[in-house]
């Protein structure tokens, strides 16, 4: 019974083990910036009740970016914007000599333009992805509440989604690994000056991640890239 007794723990505890390499990870500990940095323009960062809030200052981009660099992974977040400004999520991304942040970004704009969650190149390409190919998808993002951001990046295929719609499909291999960044976007008037945008639940899966990813609707066409 002894020996049987220490079989069944030995199981248990390599089960237990073998399943954190699943689970969701929280690189933002809702306390302060600890694994983050700031890169770029004069943009603020601070933390308030468990969010990240980044207010505009200066002309220049400014990126709040994680420490650690990321490769395959999910990354899910909610963010609140001020509709007078523009924001993103940068991902896979990496800093020039000169300091600037370049890779790609799903894009926060709650312009009338409506191109939130299209897949911008920051500093590189431009545009991969504008939501003018996905109509339906300009619908995703609402003014004034807070938004949920998906964003699948798993092996050559980049899948965004905002408020659980498809936004943008991409097979792309540019870049296969970079920081997490979260941007300010520059403005160019003082005037602009002091608005804000904010980020809570961020969430990051790197492993296991083929099953997790979601079925695109048969309505958005995944764009391959890796063909030009």
């Amino acid at each position: 019974m002894k020996t049987r007794s220490i079989l069944l723990l030995a199981v248990v505890i390599i089960s237990a083990c073998s399943g954190t390499k699943d689970e969701w990870a929280a690189p933002f500990n809702g306390t302060d910036l600890e694994g983050w940095k700031i890169l770029g323009g004069e943009g603020l960062y601070e933390v308030n009740e468990g969010e990240i809030v980044g207010t505009t200052k200066g002309t220049a981009n400014t990126f709040l970016a994680t420490e650690k660099p990321y490769s395959d992974f999910i990354l899910e977040l909610e963010v609140f914007v001020d509709p007078r400004m523009n924001s993103g999520i940068q991902f896979r991304s990496a800093q020039k000599e000169s300091g600037t942040v370049f890779g790609y970004q799903a894009e926060i704009d709650p312009s009338d333009r409506k191109w939130s969650g299209g897949l911008y190149d920051e500093s590189r390409r431009g545009w991969l992805y504008p939501l003018d190919l996905n109509e339906e998808g300009k619908s995703a993002f609402k003014n004034n509440q807070w938004n949920k951001y998906r964003i699948e990046a798993v092996g050559d295929l980049i899948h965004i989604w905002v408020n659980d719609i498809c936004t943008a499909a991409v097979k792309d291999s540019v870049s296969s690994a970079g920081f997490i960044a979260l941007q300010v976007h520059g403005v160019g008037t003082k005037e602009e000056e002091g608005r804000q945008v904010k980020w809570r639940n961020i969430r990051i899966k790197t492993a296991s991640l083929e099953g997790e990813m979601r079925e695109l609707p048969a309505s958005v066409d995944e764009l391959n890239l890796l063909e030009k």
